[in-house]
């Protein structure tokens, strides 16, 4: 059993890497000290992908929007009972998502730990679909989608989505739509659980306290090999650097006027977009963190609260950078922040405040090694992007440099991809 450890000197800490013999690949980081074991199980698959092809597949295969999501209701459902039933037997909280490219299922325990984790690999290796569970889902997540549909957050942020990509399929609703879901049946929900699910598309990640020994015990009882790995080759999607449209209105029962105000940047590989999401986090605060001159106009001026915020967005080809929030005046806004990475773009970052952010986002890193669920969530996404070790994130904001900055700040930030997405109230 190949068994690699990597540990960090700054945090007095280490990740086992395992490639167990059934082919699953598990990330370990055992936390002395701590009460809680928090383990994910995930897919390398999400909302994104609704076209792919394999080794076996003369054509790329087409399935409905919402597919991956409908996947993840559907896995909790065995032969021999409901897994959420069996995680209230253990004590443990048990939840799953799924976002525009993963699907994880996860559960987080004080106790009985190798009862809980032997119930996550054992129902994401046993899909059971029929007909009739599959109809009964449809009137489900339906209900979920027009829940959505009705929730004034969600709707701005999508909204920002379609202005901003023209065909990339982020810009489609996670749940899809409830016409998409009509379409879905037992044997199509097979289909794509035996192209996405294999081992070699798929990551266990543990962090807290439990015993490495403990995992390995129950995988060997659970986990058996797939038949044949399976190749997957997603459908590409031609996606022009330029923006849909630059401005998207809706009226919706809010209190106040939402909005999102996002930069298109450059989709590359899903190493590379690892590493500029991180650098890319220091330039949001640099621009309009709450350290920042620019925040402190607008705040004092009245046009942001508390709610103002930022996220870079990434996956496997996309990348965007986000400010939102709540506001009266939500163009002044966006002009605001137009305005002052025009300015920067021109006249370069200020070297006091490129150190004050990188150092409060190395502090903000260094906290989610901390918690048990970011560091399964940071092991995961490591993973996908093709890279092994975990704290090499910690290694990008302690090593970035003013000249990154302003480099990224030109490919990132551009104000000719940019778009404002706004939300207001019924009555405006």
């Amino acid at each position: 059993m190949e068994r690699t450890v990597i540990k960090s000197a700054r945090l007095g800490q280490e990740m086992v890497k395992i490639k167990h013999p059934s082919g699953l690949t598990m990330l370990l980081c055992p936390m002395p000290g701590y009460s809680t074991a928090y383990a994910t199980f995930t897919a390398n698959v999400g909302s994104v992908d609704t076209g792919f092809k394999t080794q076996d597949d003369d054509a790329f295969v087409d399935v409905p929007e919402g597919i991956a999501h409908f996947l993840e209701h559907k896995m909790f459902e065995n032969e021999d009972g409901d897994a959420f039933a069996k995680y209230a037997k253990t004590g443990a909280s048990a939840n799953a998502y799924t976002s525009f490219d993963k699907t994880a299922y996860l559960f987080a325990c004080t106790d009985r730990f190798e009862e809980s984790l032997e119930i996550l690999l054992d129902f994401v290796r046993r899909p059971y679909f029929t007909k009739e569970s599959v109809q009964k889902e449809q009137g489900i997540i339906g209900q979920e989608i027009r829940m959505y549909d009705d929730d004034g957050e969600w709707r701005v942020q999508f909204n920002l989505l379609q202005a901003l990509y023209h065909n990339h399929p982020v810009r489609i609703d996670i749940a899809g739509t409830v016409e998409s879901i009509a379409e879905i049946d037992d044997q199509l929900l097979y289909r794509c659980y035996r192209t996405f699910y294999n081992l070699n598309n798929m990551v266990l990640c543990v962090a807290g306290n439990f015993d490495i020994d403990a995992v390995l015990r129950v995988a060997d009882r659970v986990i058996k090999p797939d038949e044949k790995p399976v190749e997957i080759e997603r459908r590409y999607v031609d996606e022009p650097e330029n923006i849909c449209k630059p401005l998207v209105e809706q009226k919706f029962a809010v209190a106040a006027p939402l909005f999102q105000f996002g930069f298109k940047g450059c989709g590359g590989n899903p190493r590379e977009n690892l590493k500029n999401q991180i650098l890319d986090e220091i330039l949001a605060e640099i621009i309009a963190g709450d350290a920042s001159p620019l925040y402190r106009r607008m705040y004092d001026a009245g046009i942001i609260n508390s709610t103002f915020g930022s996220e870079i967005m990434a996956g496997r080809d996309y990348m965007c950078a986000i400010f939102s929030g709540e506001s009266r005046e939500p163009e002044r806004v966006a002009d605001e922040i137009k305005a002052e990475v025009a300015r920067m773009r021109r006249e370069g970052i200020d070297k006091k405040m490129f150190e004050l952010c990188r150092r409060a986002t190395y502090g903000r890193y260094i906290g989610m090694y901390t918690r048990t669920a970011s560091v399964a969530g940071l092991m995961s996404a490591v993973y996908f992007a093709g890279m092994d070790d975990m704290y090499a994130l910690l290694d990008i904001v302690a090593n970035a440099t003013l000249d990154q900055m302003n480099e990224r700040l030109q490919i990132a930030f551009n104000p000719e991809k940019s778009a404002l997405s706004i939300v207001r109230p019924l009555d405006e």
